[in-house]
């Protein structure tokens, strides 16, 4: 198995992922192409699960796969470097497998309580956290009407926390690739070394 190739492919896959992400959490603090207040921001949005969790988290073992890539399937698992270089991309995946988790947590819980907004009365709140999940606003269209300010807030922090969810679901799923790559790599490394030996 060519683990160096497949940490290649799964680091160039991981960075428009993480990239989208991040575009992704900043348009939720601007629902509709508008600039509110703070306070009048859906508060899931501050946990930065895009920008951190499926953005920097998954970045950063991204750049190490690349570099683990290396120019051949496993040459750079030899010797202790080769060793410390796998050790760290397997650690760094784990941290983009919990970022990548964080977001779906995150956008599920986004996806489930609902958007702030204005009723109509100048107030903003949650109409829909207090749903239960047989009565939830996603299945029931009709009652999205409730919400007056931002327009069309509902349909934008739907779409927006359901990529967000994609992205974190996928990265996850690559990063934890990426684990079980990383460890098979330590066992690609001293085939490499045998085999090397066995050829002088």
């Amino acid at each position: 198995m060519c683990t160096g190739k497949c940490s290649k492919c799964i680091g160039i896959t991981l960075f428009p992922l993480a990239v989208c992400a991040i575009v992704s959490n900043i348009l939720l603090y601007f629902p509709n192409g508008q600039v509110l207040q703070f306070s009048e921001i859906t508060d899931l949005v501050w946990f930065f699960h895009g920008i951190l969790g499926a953005g920097i988290l998954v970045i950063l073992p991204a750049f190490m796969m690349l570099g683990a890539g290396g120019t051949g399937c496993c040459a750079n698992r030899c010797g202790v470097s080769g060793y410390s270089r796998m050790l760290l991309s397997v650690i760094l995946s784990v941290l983009g497998f919990a970022g990548g988790a964080y977001c779906v947590v995150i956008s599920s819980l986004g996806l489930i309580g609902g958007p702030l907004c204005d009723t109509g009365d100048g107030e903003y709140l949650y109409p829909f956290r207090n749903d239960t999940l047989e009565d939830n606003y996603l299945f029931n269209q009709t009652t999205w009407s409730i919400c007056k300010q931002p327009e069309n807030i509902i349909l934008w922090n739907i779409v927006l926390f359901s990529i967000l969810l994609l992205i974190g679901v996928i990265e996850a799923i690559l990063c934890f690739i990426q684990v079980i790559s990383g460890l098979t790599g330590f066992i690609c490394g001293t085939c490499m070394r045998r085999r090397k030996v066995g050829m002088q």
